[in-house]
């Protein structure tokens, strides 16, 4: 989320030949859907300020689909009671801060280039889990986070070795790396939380907090950004990323966690960064720049060796 849905940790079900069916096609329509909120937030962003578009998202998306856990409403409640530090805490990292570093991202670099850089995320979190959660790395593992980093700095400096020595970089590809920073540590903290209630509900409780936390930064804008007055494009933009952007990419990404398990799920990621180029490039007349490509086969090859390949036992 940014334009992420909710990372979550669940029991894995058994998937047979049905759920495949189920599955598979609503995990490739959220991250259709998903690449869609770059290609919205991109098109919008001279005209609307990104802790707006940010604030009005997740409210909307909250607002949407609160009725339809309202089985739930009770364990959320009783959540808020107890331990709503927390929630307002990892809402604000996950959603708020993530989220808004790719609207403000979005201002300084094009859609094609933020979808590639965060596709490091499951790598940023494999490298924050073992300091926060304590669980191994083991070689393979650093090794594609090594070479992964590699991919996203040349991403950053533009291919650039006069620019990398220099330590000039575009701004808004750094905005980028902060919110796959964000993001990595948004989803090492919810693990660690364990909450103990449903994923949907969750969501609808983490999209609340990070409104929350995202309107003290809206209003600012109000009184500080000309970009703050609402127009067609911004009412459009923001009905795709509340709508199918929103509400409805974070509902199927529930229905594929129920019938896939959070890992295949999850591991569909990656098709978003593949929707991203797509769909900048037929809707916004982006093309692939060279370092982009380059950056983004270092990041496939750390993924890669991150993911795929196993150590042998002992």
């Amino acid at each position: 989320m940014q334009a992420m849905p909710i990372a979550h940790q669940a029991a894995q079900p058994e998937v047979g030949p049905i759920s495949s069916l189920t599955g598979y096609p609503a995990a490739v329509l959220c991250w259709l859907l998903s690449a869609g909120v770059y290609i919205a937030a991109k098109w919008v962003a001279p005209e609307m300020p990104p802790w707006g578009l940010c604030f009005w998202r997740l409210t909307l998306a909250c607002a949407i689909l609160l009725p339809i856990v309202h089985r739930h409403h009770d364990a959320m409640i009783g959540l808020l009671r107890t331990r709503a530090a927390e929630v307002i805490a990892v809402g604000a990292i996950g959603l708020t801060l993530c989220q808004g570093m790719i609207y403000h991202g979005l201002n300084d670099t094009d859609a094609t280039t933020a979808g590639i850089i965060m596709a490091l995320s499951p790598v940023m979190t494999m490298v924050l889990a073992r300091f926060v959660l304590g669980e191994p790395l083991g070689l393979w593992k650093s090794l594609g986070a090594l070479v992964a980093l590699a991919g996203m700095i040349f991403i950053v400096a533009h291919g650039n070795l006069t620019a990398l020595l220099q330590l000039k970089f575009n701004a808004g590809e750094l905005w980028i790396v902060g919110s796959a920073f964000c993001w990595g540590l948004y989803t090492v903290l919810l693990r660690r939380a364990k909450f103990g209630i449903e994923l949907l509900p969750m969501v609808v409780l983490l999209l609340g907090a990070g409104a929350l936390v995202a309107l003290p930064f809206h209003v600012w804008e109000l009184f500080n950004d000309e970009r703050s007055a609402m127009n067609v494009h911004s009412i459009l933009a923001l009905a795709y990323l509340a709508g199918p952007g929103g509400a409805l990419m974070y509902y199927l990404y529930n229905k594929s966690v129920e019938t896939l398990g959070a890992s295949r799920a999850s591991m569909l990621l990656y098709l978003q960064t593949v929707f991203v180029a797509v769909l900048a490039y037929l809707l916004l007349g982006e093309e692939l720049h060279d370092y982009d490509l380059v950056g983004a086969a270092f990041i496939v090859a750390g993924i890669v060796l991150a993911t795929v390949i196993k150590p042998r036992p002992a």
